[in-house]
């Protein structure tokens, strides 16, 4: 079986991150969004709701599911017994950090091995840092994640936020 781990933080999930999973979905027999815990990271939404979030995107893929981790990816692909690792990449700044990260976890876990996918162009910009700040300052994201998260967006920046009506 071909499983793959299509790892991130997801905070929250994007039109980009989902274009990059139709991208694959078809190369594996499953995959796994792994949402990861790192509260290192200040996430703005809980893990559990980063799941849902990710759920919810996916649900339309028979061989997606989602989980959340912490710690190692690999260690996280280990348990999983999967053997890929799958990474967007939306620019060169990111393929260079990918690299090293890639090398880090085969160097860790010589079983797995990490697929770039190359980010579409027409969503190459988009990343849940701008999302999240472009909400936060009244701008529409609607164009950028499912209705779900934008709902969850506005409700999280009240009436200084996120633009629902975009």
């Amino acid at each position: 079986m071909r499983r793959a781990v299509y790892p991130g933080t997801f905070d929250p999930i994007t039109n980009g991150h989902l274009d990059i999973l139709r991208h694959v979905v078809g190369l594996f027999d499953e995959i796994i969004v792994g949402v990861l815990h790192n509260p290192a990271k200040h996430p703005l939404f809980t893990v559990d709701e980063r799941v849902e979030f990710a759920r919810e995107a996916t649900q339309g893929y028979a061989n997606v599911s989602v989980a959340s981790f912490s710690g190692l990816l690999v260690d996280f692909c280990r348990a999983r017994d999967a053997s890929y690792i799958v990474r967007g990449v939306r620019n060169p700044a990111d393929l260079q950090v990918e690299m090293q990260m890639a090398q880090m976890n085969e160097s860790l876990y010589p079983e797995v091995h990490t697929l770039f996918v190359p980010a579409s162009p027409a969503l190459s910009f988009v990343s849940s840092s701008l999302v999240k700040d472009v909400a936060s300052h009244g701008g529409s994201v609607r164009a950028f994640v499912s209705d779900v998260v934008n709902d969850a967006l506005v409700r999280r920046f009240g009436q200084n936020g996120a633009n629902a009506e975009g």
